[in-house]
């Protein structure tokens, strides 16, 4: 019997989608339907943006004075005012985000780094390395981010390095725990005992089955934290621990308007409002990134 041939528009069999792919569409499908995480994204690509091109596009450098002017009102010339100085706010603030963001994003790197591997380790191996490791992360859970980031930078010296390294270690506590909980979840699964039974040694497993896993709450807290880094070096900037002038930094420009907050509010007005958007920015989208990125969720 002759088999009669398929009609050339007729596909004869239908390619499953790929499981990975599947995933990240229902991930983008998620976070696209959060009105509020989209807006606080939009928002921080628009931040990153202005901190790359906009100190080349301000009329004023960051630390060029106009001593006939100081203390001078919002204007049309200078849109924040300027400082006791005669320095345009405007600009300054400008060349001082990228100050804030660099703060941010290195010292969460630096700390989400070191505290995911001692996390992972420390649920990987479990015993006596849990037991060690864990003793360590409770003696620096012990003391307040803020309160450890100024012994810290007591101890080092105030600057912007110091700074970056004060809030890292603040960072690798959180990370460790969060990296260590989801190990201790994972490795109990089938696949994991399937790998092992295979022969992969254990970095194979940690690096490539274990890490990829638990990298949901890792990259929520990674944009949670930020936040929490920018704060943190602000109000050590503040204080007078932080970025040394004449860099413009958001801390210390509020710190040096403090003293005039009364005949020159804009001082202070300018630097807190922009603290506050960058930080309200970095927590609606790390609220969103938390939704679409939670398994309970999915349908």
């Amino acid at each position: 019997m002759t088999q009669q041939p398929q009609p050339a528009d007729q596909p004869i069999a239908s390619s499953a989608e790929n499981p990975l792919l599947r995933s990240w569409k229902d991930f983008l499908k998620r976070l696209a339907q959060n009105k509020s995480a989209m807006f606080g994204g939009i928002l921080i690509v628009l931040l990153l943006v202005i901190s790359w091109v906009g100190p080349f596009l301000v009329p004023y450098g960051e630390n060029e004075q106009e001593v006939v002017n100081k203390l001078a009102p919002p204007s049309a010339d200078h849109w924040f005012g300027t400082d006791n100085f005669g320095r345009d706010v405007f600009s300054r603030l400008i060349h001082g985000m990228s100050i804030t963001f660099y703060i941010g994003f290195m010292s969460v790197a630096i700390g989400g780094t070191v505290g995911t591997f001692f996390g992972i380790v420390s649920g990987y191996y479990g015993g006596k390395v849990d037991t060690v490791f864990m003793r360590i992360i409770d003696v620096f859970l012990a003391f307040p981010g803020i309160i450890l980031a100024l012994a810290i930078v007591a101890a080092l010296g105030p600057g912007l390095n110091n700074v970056v390294y004060a809030v890292a270690i603040g960072a690798f506590p959180t990370f460790a725990r969060i990296a260590r909980g989801s190990t201790l979840t994972v490795k109990k699964l089938e696949y994991i005992d399937a790998v092992k039974a295979l022969g992969a040694n254990d970095l194979r497993i940690i690096f490539k089955h274990i890490l990829p896993n638990i990298m949901s709450p890792i990259i929520v807290q990674t944009t949670l934290y930020i936040a929490t880094a920018v704060l943190s070096a602000a109000g050590l900037s503040f204080l007078g621990l932080g970025t040394q002038p004449p860099d413009p930094e958001w801390g210390a420009m509020l710190n040096d308007g403090r003293n005039y907050m009364f005949n020159a509010p804009h001082l202070t007005y300018a630097p807190g409002l922009a603290i506050i958007l960058v930080v309200l920015a970095f927590n609606i989208f790390g609220d969103g990134l938390r939704d679409a990125l939670d398994p309970k969720l999915k349908k």
